[in-house]
């Protein structure tokens, strides 16, 4: 979602107004196929709509540099830290991709998606940036260049990314990986979910190292557990299709048993998925690469959600969204 406004006192050198532009984006999450998708496995994307990125862009003076304005670093883009060469990537890539090079601006990042917990931080941050710039420019992105330009900026941030991220933070429903094909998921009814954060930044590295080495000691036992999570991942989208709630939460309660199994849990995420499920969940699991980061629980409406986030608080959750995908009542 794009917004702009005009400041019609100044211009630029082509006589253009100039313009703040302004971009928005969100979170993900993985509702079914996490480290199984490593194997070839499908998985599903569920965008977290209620953890908000907003990037406001605006014009300066042509003889100064681009400014950044954000939690992580807050001072002139060329000196940025490595940990926000990503953003860096998202202005200089963008006004490459229009062919721009006269232009600079003061850069403001005001995010709710939490770094390093599976939510697609730095993806959310470059899609609201990258459009935000073409916002200023007085250009729109179409979905094809608004995800190349959000892959090259994650490449700077993890090297060879999937593209799962860049889609799932500009998605407003559910997404289909599988062997590389990405496609959207028709939903036959609302659905709610709270998605909890442990406080405990993710180690999916570690994570996925240590299924290699499981995998390289014994394929035939992970392959099996691959194939169960690829299983469920298939009977999930047929309930998102369906609008089968119930069918839904039982398959994210088997897919955390699973990824239990492959030792990706933690005893922070088990308390959380145990709160949620003392809460009447309909479902709830690990999302993401495990070892920390974030639960999501499937609740039957936004009262149940009310109670299922209090009692993920209750159980020490550092932060809960509350997101509904589909139809809204």
């Amino acid at each position: 979602m794009t917004s702009n406004d005009l400041d019609n006192s100044a211009t630029t050198g082509a006589g253009t107004t100039r313009r703040t532009g302004r971009a928005s984006s969100h979170g993900k999450t993985i509702l079914i196929g996490e480290h199984a998708v490593v194997y070839g496995a499908p998985a599903l994307v569920l965008p977290v709509i209620d953890a908000v990125v907003v990037a406001t862009v605006t014009p300066i003076d042509d003889t100064e540099g681009h400014h950044l304005e954000s939690a992580v670093h807050t001072g002139p883009l060329d000196l940025a830290p490595a940990a926000v060469m990503p953003t860096v990537t998202a202005v200089t890539a963008t006004l490459q991709h229009f062919g721009v090079t006269d232009r600079r601006f003061h850069v403001r990042v005001d995010s709710d998606v939490p770094t390093a917990r599976g939510m697609g931080s730095s993806a959310a941050v470059a899609a609201a940036v990258t459009a935000a710039v073409a916002d200023a420019l007085g250009e729109t992105l179409d979905v094809e260049a608004h995800h190349e330009l959000i892959q090259a900026c994650e490449r700077v941030a993890h090297g060879r990314p999937s593209g799962l991220d860049a889609r799932g933070v500009v998605a407003d429903a559910p997404v289909w990986f599988e062997a590389g094909r990405i496609e959207p998921v028709e939903l036959g009814a609302p659905f709610t979910f709270v998605v909890a954060d442990t406080g405990v930044p993710g180690h999916t590295r570690e994570a996925v190292a240590a299924v290699r080495e499981r995998h390289d000691a014994d394929p035939a036992a992970v392959d099996g557990v691959v194939d169960r999570i690829g299983a469920l991942a298939r009977r999930a989208r047929g309930t998102l299709v369906d609008g089968d709630a119930q069918g839904l939460g039982a398959t994210m309660d088997a897919a955390h048993d699973l990824l239990t199994a492959l030792d990706v849990s933690s005893d922070d995420l088990d308390r959380l998925v145990g709160a949620a499920r003392a809460a009447d969940a309909l479902g709830a699991k690990l999302t993401g690469g495990g070892r920390g980061g974030c639960v999501l629980a499937l609740a039957t409406d936004g009262d149940h959600a009310d109670r299922i986030a209090a009692a993920f608080r209750g159980a020490g959750a550092a932060a809960t969204w509350t997101t509904t995908i589909g139809a809204r009542a």
